[in-house]
């Protein structure tokens, strides 16, 4: 068996979105080698949990291993258990619902809306009053018999969900709602941090994300008992670490003093990198203007974007050609660009596809492609995209 390397894959020309490293994450890193702090313990774990309470506005933060794992752990301190069901945005990401099932809840979608791919606090309140039914104190889905026990608000590409609307919805019914803020550090609602906004919130420092550790995550709680119990579990909820009893199934998520380094270099430059998504978006938005057919996602007026992800409508009847059909022609051409997500009441890891009626979702996976946004996206690179788009139009 051969043990030569795999040559890496070839990259875009212009990548979707790629990790901008220009602050302190050398010294940083050399740090933990240094001293030999390297591991799910160290100074630089305290520093990432201590930038989020001082900047997010939360009362204390617990790093973990991924935003998956963040949300894992939010839900099991929202009080999820076994048997419950969990309002889920449809145009998502996969991993809320995962997370969903890891506590062996099962995830219930409601559709977005389409002006900035949100969960629609409109149909949100429908799905209680259609789909549910209230009594003995708790609210229960009508089909699976499933006591509901919590919504997730998405903070879709970056964008704020609205969090009034939605948690007005979730309040009248009684429901904890967690912000699942994976894709928006950065972004405000109504002039607020999101994230810790309703409780509980979860952050992501994937490798693609607008501030990345490598991998990683935060629990951000606005409660310091459940901040202690976030970090329980993730420690393999350990009892007495001498004695190593352990009274309830913990799990290996803390993160790594190396990541922690990191990802505390790059959210220090958190500001200078939403302002150049900012501005790519907005070159994207006056670039694009005169091209028939092809929309940028709008800004709410109530929202400040990170825009993590620069998205547009494409419209098949006067752009001349459909969303998938301009991805393959960007890629032709070394641009990156990708869907959003299939729709989750779509998955075949979550029962398939809903028939029953139309979802705005649906149409949004159809139309919406993303850009290239990286903070590092140059001028000239963006506006080689933007010429490639104009020239497609009904080409």
């Amino acid at each position: 068996m051969s043990c030569e390397p795999r040559a890496p894959r070839a990259a875009a020309a212009v990548p979707l979105s790629e990790p901008v490293i220009g602050g302190n994450e050398w010294a940083y890193v050399k740090e933990c080698l240094d001293t030999g702090w390297v591991s799910s313990a160290g100074a630089f774990v305290t520093r990432l949990e201590q930038w989020a309470v001082e900047h997010l506005a939360c009362t204390a933060a617990v790093a973990v291993t991924s935003g998956t794992a963040a949300l894992h752990v939010a839900l099991l301190l929202a009080g999820v258990r076994p048997g419950d069901a969990v309002v889920v945005p449809s145009l998502t990401f996969i991993a809320p619902a995962n997370a969903v099932s890891y506590v062996g809840a099962r995830p219930l979608f409601v559709d977005a809306e389409a002006d900035h791919l949100q969960l629609d606090p409109a149909a949100l309140r429908v799905f209680f009053a259609r789909d549910c039914r209230r009594g003995g104190g708790s609210v229960r889905h009508r089909d699976t018999g499933r006591p509901v026990s919590a919504v997730i608000a998405v903070h879709v590409l970056g964008h704020p969900s609205d969090l009034d609307a939605v948690r007005a919805v979730a309040d009248d019914v009684g429901l904890p709602v967690i912000e699942d803020a994976t894709e928006s550090l950065g972004s405000l609602y109504r002039g607020r941090p999101v994230g810790a906004l309703a409780g509980l919130g979860c952050l992501s420092f994937n490798g693609n994300k607008i501030a990345t550790a490598g991998g990683g995550g935060l629990v951000l709680c606005q409660d310091e008992a459940a901040a202690a119990r976030a970090r329980y579990l993730t420690t393999q909820a350990k009892d007495d670490p001498l004695e190593y009893v352990h009274r309830e199934v913990g799990f290996n998520y803390r993160l790594t003093n190396l990541q922690a380094a990191l990802g505390l270099a790059q959210v220090e430059q958190l500001e200078t990198f939403v302002a150049a998504r900012r501005a790519v978006h907005a070159r994207y938005e006056q670039g694009l203007a005169a091209v028939a057919g092809v929309e940028p996602i709008a800004e709410a007026p109530w929202a400040f974007a990170n825009q993590w992800l620069s998205a547009v409508r494409v419209d098949p009847v006067a752009f001349g050609h459909d969303s998938r059909w301009l991805l393959a022609r960007l890629r032709q051409a070394g641009v990156e660009t990708r869907p959003l997500w299939q729709p989750l009441h779509r998955s075949p890891a979550f029962g398939g596809a809903s028939t029953e009626r139309d979802w705005v979702a649906d149409e949004l996976n159809r139309q919406v492609l993303c850009l290239p946004s990286s903070a590092s996206l140059s001028v000239a690179d963006q506006t080689r995209v933007i010429a490639l788009i104009a020239g497609s139009a009904s080409a």
